[in-house]
């Protein structure tokens, strides 16, 4: 196998003499300083990264020979705040008299009581190399304890506070600063109002694309009216024009309708998103000319100041969009995606498959002479799109990620999957798959996570009761391997050895894995069957061995709950999802993570891994989808148009196309290369829990919780399209207005929300939930 990273777990990549970047093992970890008395000129005392604890309750002072430097002045003066905020008053006596600071002189920079959050300077400005800043950074880490900051920091990589760079972390203080010009309050309501009345009045083809600042606009004004206190304007303004937002803003317009007091506003998650991503439009030249000469006429500076302060308006030369191109895209908490964040080039092509030989038995050949032989299907797979012998064009360079080579069972599980293949059935629109379905019944609204293995011979489930369970779905029962003192008379070069090893004893058709202290959210087996991945809402990811059924690792890097954790195509890699809002790229072999992909607005709540294990999508409470390069961690992709939380994910077999399902019931696919959506799929009455491709990618299955399991015609989707629909200058086609023509079948269960999807081998489409009693 390729090298791969080792502890600490950071990939360092650097570019090789070909111009591409490979993963490179890190150099060896510098020797532990020895501790100092004093901190080194210009370094801040516990500023993360710089070898230290976060802060002590004795920090250490510096020499009394010589009146401290400008810069370690601050240091200290940052550090004395932090002390006296915490109230350790000893510590902060001790520090003040050995470095000769009088009480006067940490006065005059003292923080308001209310924290990290408060304003510090007047004007709510923050100086890089001053206090303040120095102790947001300190205190960032401490979590409200000293001892805290000094373990999380420990535990977070170099540079990273709680695993977020430091620099991401937003400072409260300059966020709520940008809300101190204001105009006259009781002015606000005519000025949205003149607004609405000008966009309402205008030409039909530039009404589509103005109606799309009600919102932002909406919100900037609520909360410039809440932080200046004027709090019955704004009381006011919210009653008269919320009603006036789209219905898929509901949600945040609840959440912001409980921001009523200037205290309310710190630290409130809404509102920081806000604030620190700006809200993209997209508007046409022509439309955003008419809004630019409205707004000068009128001499309407209080919203044009918004628009230039808290907007990105992305502009197009072209014809204005319609309104249903525009509805097809919006609806995400920051707006649509920037043109630019969808230009990077996507290897989005198969790796080449290794040479394997077919044996085929007498069986094979007598069974397969009358359709025809493996060969004469070859050209169908690969035009359909499955894992080519061919080189992809689009593909990735084989070495750009070090993958996992080849053991013996691999090679032996692929030649059985070939021959396996040579037996699918050839799915379309009049040869639709039969479906299987698993029910779990007495779950009691329990069953969290379902997933199947790769040849169907098992299927786990996730629990809200914290336990993992694992059946087995053929008559074979599931065993464990033989303790160590029956393992020691077992002839090792027999032929059998693999069958001896297993411990009759413990057969069984169900297994139970304790280990987690939290419902279990996600499960994935790997592709060799060997291993099980499971995330709870305990902050962990569990490996378990298949082999002992027991548990083998705890990956801690999440926080807080994860809510997704899938394998990689190729085993070894796995990425994970939570309510802290990042993605982690894991090896099996690491108790760190190697990839942190932090860019969402709220919690990662599904993961998946490209078919070339090069990408990985990740879909969003904030209603976005995003595509993350695993070698550098760069998000290559954003995809908008969801109008709820996204639930499942599905790339096609060939890797060119990725489906989306979300809580709004639609089903929307991407075209990856082009970074555009191709399709909107329409009919599900409730979340989508669960898509996934045919193995051939002909057929698309939907399941959802309106107990619904949809067959749509994925052939159909993707193979009209034209590229000369793709229009680069509003980055949109024009999508067909019923998706119903595309819709194959749809097959009811009596009262069970469908939670997963898995086609065999054989393209028999297998599928489970819990019995819900109604």
């Amino acid at each position: 196998m390729a090298a791969l990273p080792e502890e600490p777990a950071e990939v360092v990549v650097k570019p090789d003499p070909d111009g591409g970047v490979l993963p490179q093992p890190p150099p060896a970890p510098p020797p532990a300083a020895p501790p100092s008395t004093a901190p080194a000129e210009g370094e801040a005392v516990g500023a993360p990264g710089s070898g230290g604890e976060a802060a002590s309750s004795k920090p250490a002072p510096p020499g009394p020979a010589a009146s401290p430097a400008p810069t370690d002045r601050q240091t200290l003066l940052a550090v004395l705040q932090f002390l006296r905020r915490n109230n350790l008053h000893e510590s902060e006596d001790i520090l003040r008299r050995e470095a000769r600071l009088l009480g006067e002189e940490v006065a005059a920079v003292a923080l308001s009581p209310a924290g990290p959050g408060a304003q510090g300077t007047p004007g709510g400005e923050t100086d890089a190399t001053g206090g303040e800043a120095l102790l947001s950074r300190v205190a960032g880490a401490a979590g409200g304890g000293v001892a805290a900051g000094a373990s999380a920091t420990a535990a977070a990589p170099p540079g990273k506070v709680g695993g977020v760079p430091v620099e991401d972390q937003p400072d409260v203080s300059a966020v709520l600063s940008a809300y101190k010009q204001q105009g006259d309050p009781a002015l606000y309501e005519e000025y949205y109002s003149g607004l609405k009345h000008f966009i309402e009045c205008a030409l039909d083809c530039h009404r589509a694309e103005l109606s799309q600042l009600f919102y932002p606009l909406f919100v900037h004004m609520y909360l410039e009216l809440v932080y200046n206190q004027h709090e019955n304007e704004a009381k006011s303004f919210f009653e008269k024009f919320h009603g006036d937002q789209e219905c898929y803003y509901q949600d945040d317009l609840r959440v912001l309708s409980g921001l009523t007091k200037k205290e309310h506003m710190k630290g409130n998650e809404t509102m920081l998103d806000f604030r620190t991503s700006k809200f993209v439009l997209r508007i046409s030249r022509d439309s955003y000319q008419l809004l630019k000469r409205h707004l000068q006429e009128k001499q309407n500076n209080q919203i044009w100041n918004i628009v230039q302060e808290h907007l990105y308006i992305d502009i197009f030369d072209g014809m204005p969009r319609s309104k249903q191109q525009i509805d097809a895209m919006v609806g995400s908490l920051a707006g649509e995606a920037k043109r630019e964040a969808n230009k990077a080039k996507v290897f989005f092509g198969l790796l080449k498959e290794p040479e394997i030989e077919v044996p085929l038995d007498d069986e094979d050949e007598e069974g397969e002479n009358e359709e025809g032989k493996p060969k004469k299907k070859k050209p169908k797979r690969e035009s359909m799109g499955s894992k080519s012998k061919k080189q992809d064009p689009n593909a990735p360079p084989q070495t750009r990620i070090p993958l996992p080579e080849l053991k013996d069972s691999d090679k032996l599980d692929k030649i059985m999957n070939m021959k396996e293949a040579t037996k699918r059935v050839r799915l379309g629109p009049e040869c639709l798959p039969s479906i299987c379905f698993y029910t779990f019944l007495n779950a009691y609204q329990g069953l969290t996570a379902v997933d199947v293995t790769d040849d169907s011979s098992m299927i786990v489930g996730g629990f809200a009761d914290s336990t993992v369970r694992v059946w087995s779905v053929t008559p074979k029962k599931l065993r464990s391997v033989k303790s160590a003192a029956d393992l020691s008379l077992i002839d090792k070069e027999s032929d059998d050895v693999l069958e001896r090893i297993m411990d009759e004893k413990t057969a069984s058709e169900l297994k139970i894995l304790y280990g987690h202290s939290g419902p279990v959210y996600g499960t994935s087996f790997s592709p060799d069957r060997n291993y099980l991945l499971s995330c709870s809402e305990d902050g962990t990811v569990r490996l378990w061995s298949l082999q002992t059924f027991t548990c083998l690792v705890g990956y801690k890097g999440h926080n807080y709950p994860v809510w997704d954790t899938q394998f990689s195509p190729y085993g070894y890699y796995f990425v994970s999802g939570g309510h802290d809002r990042v993605a982690r790229l894991w090896a099996t072999d690491h108790y760190q993570p190697l990839r942190i992909f932090a860019g969402h607005l709220a919690d990662v709540t599904c993961t998946r891994f490209h078919p070339n294990s090069n990408y990985i999508a990740t879909g969003s409470a904030d209603r976005t989808v995003r595509l993350w390069d695993v070698l550098n961690g760069n998000c290559v992709r954003i995809f908008t148009g969801h109008k709820g939380p996204i639930h499942s994910l599905a790339f096609s077999p060939n890797g060119r196309f990725l489906a989306t399902g979300a809580t709004d019931g639609r089903v929307l696919l991407w075209d990856i290369g082009h970074g555009l959506m191709v399709g909107e799929l329409k009919g599900h009455t409730d979340t989508v829990y669960a898509l996934r491709f045919s193995r051939e990618g002909e057929i698309l299955a939907s399941g959802s919780m309106d107990n619904t399991v949809r067959l749509w015609d994925a052939v159909k989707v993707f193979e009209d399209l034209e590229t000369d629909d793709f229009t680069t200058a509003t980055g949109h086609i024009n999508l067909p207005e019923n998706s119903q023509d595309l819709l194959l079948g749809t097959y009811m269960t009596k009262s069970t929300p469908v939670i997963h999807l898995h086609f065999t081998r054989r393209n028999l489409l297998l599928a489970s939930g819990a019995y819900s009693p109604q």
